[in-house]
């Protein structure tokens, strides 16, 4: 039963890479850890912003 979790989580984070990649970026240009650091921070930023905007809120109701 763990191996099937495993795997179901492995599987979604494949997934989000490979949707990141074809929205984003599909590769570093920058050699230097910091500035691929810097290259993509604000791709990150971008893609945590269109998964916010999809989420649905919720409000107590009275």
């Amino acid at each position: 039963m763990e191996k099937d979790r495993s795997y179901h989580k492995r599987s979604l984070a494949e997934t989000e890479t490979f949707r990141y990649k074809q929205l984003l970026s599909p590769k570093l240009t920058l050699r230097n850890y910091n500035a691929q650091v810097s290259e993509e921070l604000p791709n990150v930023k971008a893609m945590n912003k269109v998964i916010g905007l999809g989420m649905l809120v919720q409000q107590q109701t009275y």
